[in-house]
């Protein structure tokens, strides 16, 4: 249920919650009274997967700072980010979405049950995958100039769209190694191999980030701002991107031929088990395509907004700025919340096949109070410092710094929904324990209908530019607190129980605690400025990291003593893992 641009991160993601599923040797006989998952033993696995996770991440951020440097937030830096973007929308649109919720769980099981180790379900799997991905693939670029216009607002311009449909064809492509490394991925995660998985999206990365420094090599920074590319920088850019995806699946290949299985092509797929799994991923494919319905809309807001920017001759703002301020939105969520819910998903499904949906309903809670005593911190500060962090990071090259703290206050906006947007997340993987994927789809319409009735009117009132982006924003954040509404009373009448009203009052106080470490941090940043004298996008880079170091620290000891005045004792629970996790770090370093 997440209107936004599905991107690499995205599909390592489900590879890393893939892993949390259980193992040939795990995925035995379900125990008739499962053991709950203890915190100490979520902070343990979570630590594990977070390592994988951050690095992948922050080579993700080096990679989209040097776009931003090569390429600016400009009308062609909104015509390269489209392109880039289309084969990962499209492959999430027709079978990511599956491959990950569906077909994956159901490997898991038959390597389990069937005599060969699910092998030959593997091979059938494997070879009807990749032939459906190669098909698309080969569509996808023939259609390439229809679906860039499917995304793109009526007086978008030529020049723009003719290098949106260029870039689109020589990135389409990546569909089928997305796919590949996808389904590599989650063989090498049923047969207990996480880490190849985890750490091959790096090699994207690195492949992305030598591109974008390529073209700065060959262009300069001025050619997004001209709006002008030859047909050589266009060449750079999309092949470049194209081979860092081929390397992270390609790389994939030699960790699987040491797990010892070697991928045999198997067309005998009729009465091959492969129909319950296909019954499911109908809903699921159902939820992508209806998220996907939204998001072509929204597509087409931020790409308006940037025209609107350039026509009234404003600083460029528009689907660049949308989808990096989202990244950094995402960076929390994906190194906090994934890491916990992806340890916590084996016990849970384990507890949900033994039939106990109370013990689900209270192991979601539980877990929903964690990621909210993290999350919330966290946004508070980015709240503050979106603006500071965002010309630290994208303030280079092409990138004024006018541009990036535009940016900085889109992610503050964005901030608005971490919460709900993360709680919602948890109440997912509820359903997906219980092999629900219809419900999630019927609330993905509900969710989408209520973004789009706020997007609308929140962007025609807006003015151009960066405000009509940052009503995007809005309306994204909104609609995530009116969708976390409905969907935990749905799940807990499901269960029987989410220990509701325990866990909205620690969610409550937690708030309140945000919001008072939200007004010092305020208070002590605009000091800050009124010390220096100057304008946060005037401030050097050292006197903008002070300032984020010093705000930070301020806003988290502030939420540590309101957290302890409001006696919230998930924070208290926090600080005392993290504590334990590093002393462990240091017993392990020392021998």
């Amino acid at each position: 249920m997440t209107v936004d641009e599905p991107d690499e991160a995205e599909i390592a993601d489900g590879a890393l919650e893939a892993a949390a599923l259980p193992s040939e040797e795990q995925a035995g006989d379900v125990p008739a009274n499962p053991p709950a998952a203890t915190n100490a033993s979520l902070a343990r696995n979570s630590a594990v997967m977070a390592t994988g996770t951050i690095v992948s991440r922050v080579t993700g951020v080096l990679r989209d700072v040097a776009a931003a440097a090569a390429l600016g937030f400009y009308l062609v830096s909104d015509a390269f980010s489209l392109g880039n973007s289309l084969p990962t929308i499209v492959y999430i649109l027709v079978i990511g979405g599956a491959l990950n919720a569906v077909f994956i769980p159901q490997l898991v099981r038959r390597m389990a049950t069937d005599e060969d180790g699910g092998r030959a379900y593997a091979d059938r799997l494997l070879t009807l995958v990749m032939s459906a991905l190669l098909v698309l693939s080969v569509v996808a670029v023939v259609a390439a100039p229809w679906i860039v216009d499917l995304y793109t607002p009526d007086d978008y311009p030529q020049n723009e769209y003719d290098l949106a449909v260029a870039f689109a064809r020589l990135c389409l492509p990546q569909i089928m190694f997305y796919g590949m490394y996808a389904m590599l991925g989650q063989v090498l995660n049923a047969r207990g191999r996480f880490g190849a998985p985890m750490f091959a999206p790096i090699a994207n990365n690195v492949v992305a980030i030598a591109t974008f420094l390529l073209f700065i090599a060959v262009a300069g920074t001025s050619a997004a701002a001209d709006g002008e590319l030859t047909t050589q920088q266009v060449l750079i850019l999309g092949i470049g991107t194209t081979l860092g995806v081929v390397a992270q699946a390609v790389i994939l290949v030699p960790a699987l031929w040491r797990s010892g299985y070697a991928w045999r092509p198997r067309f005998d797929w009729r009465g091959a088990g492969l129909g319950r799994a296909g019954s499911l991923a109908m809903w699921t494919v159902g939820l992508v395509l209806v998220n996907q319905v939204a998001y072509v809309f929204i597509t087409r807001l931020a790409t308006q907004a940037n025209v609107n920017a350039s026509s009234a001759d404003s600083v460029a703002a528009g689907l660049t700025t949308y989808q990096k301020a989202h990244l950094v939105f995402m960076l929390p969520h994906s190194v906090i919340t994934v890491s916990i819910v992806t340890a916590m998903l084996p016990a849970l499904s384990r507890v949900a096949h033994a039939g106990d949906l109370r013990r689900v309903g209270s192991d979601v809670a539980r877990t929903m109070r964690l990621v909210a005593a993290l999350i919330v911190p966290v946004a508070a500060i980015l709240v503050v410092t979106g603006v500071p962090v965002s010309i630290l990071l994208f303030g280079y090259g092409a990138a004024s710094a006018a541009q990036a703290g535009l940016m900085g206050l889109i992610v503050s906006v964005f901030m608005i929904g971490l919460l709900p947007f993360t709680l919602f997340y948890v109440l997912l993987r509820g359903y997906y324990a219980l092999e629900d994927t219809r419900t999630p789809f019927w609330l993905t319409v509900v969710f989408s209908v209520i973004l789009l009735a706020l997007a609308y009117p929140l962007f025609a009132l807006a003015g151009h530019g960066g405000t009509q982006v940052a009503s995007l924003a809005l309306a994204y954040s909104l609609s995530y607190w009116i969708g976390l509404v409905v969907t935990w009373w749905v799940l807990a009448r499901r269960l029987g129980t989410l220990e509701s009203r325990r866990t909205a009052w620690v969610i409550g106080r937690l708030l309140i605690a945000g919001v008072v470490s939200v007004g010092v941090m305020l208070a002590v940043t605009r000091a800050l400025i009124d010390l220096e004298g100057r304008g946060v996008e005037s401030l050097g880079h050292v006197l903008l990291a002070v300032n984020v170091a010093t705000t930070s620290l301020a806003g988290i000891v502030v939420f540590a003593a309101a957290a302890w005045v409001l006696r919230i004792q998930e924070v208290a629970d926090v600080l005392s893992l993290v504590s334990r996790g590093h002393a462990r770090l240091r017993r392990r370093s020392a021998r």
